[in-house]
């Protein structure tokens, strides 16, 4: 009896770390640091954005699925990130939450 109680606890525990990650884009949006710039150049695993305090190199492993993650040189975008950045050059975010059209040149 005691192991099926602490198996069920540890199931109940494992569950909700899973559920913690599932937050939406609307929350995201409303409540995560953002930065806004242009795509400068693009591939599979990052942009490279400028706005007027420098460049960045965002990861595209972002957290949230609905996010976009094909880009062209011009889009104008929103990156969703936990506010750490690296200090290099360019300055790095590689935690990414989601990232959003701005707009689009076409």
């Amino acid at each position: 009896m005691k192991k099926l109680l602490v198996l069920l606890l540890a199931l109940v525990c494992v569950s909700g770390l899973f559920g913690c990650n599932n937050r939406s884009l609307d929350y995201i949006i409303k409540n995560e640091p953002s930065i806004a710039g242009t795509v400068k150049e693009s591939s599979d695993k990052s942009i490279l954005i400028e706005n007027e305090t420098g460049e960045y190199w965002v990861s595209l492993n972002v957290e949230n699925k609905d996010s976009l993650t094909q880009f062209s040189v011009g889009d104008e975008v929103v990156v969703y990130y936990d506010g750490n950045v690296a200090e290099t050059y360019p300055m790095q975010i590689n935690k990414v939450y989601a990232i959003t059209f701005k707009s689009s040149p076409d």
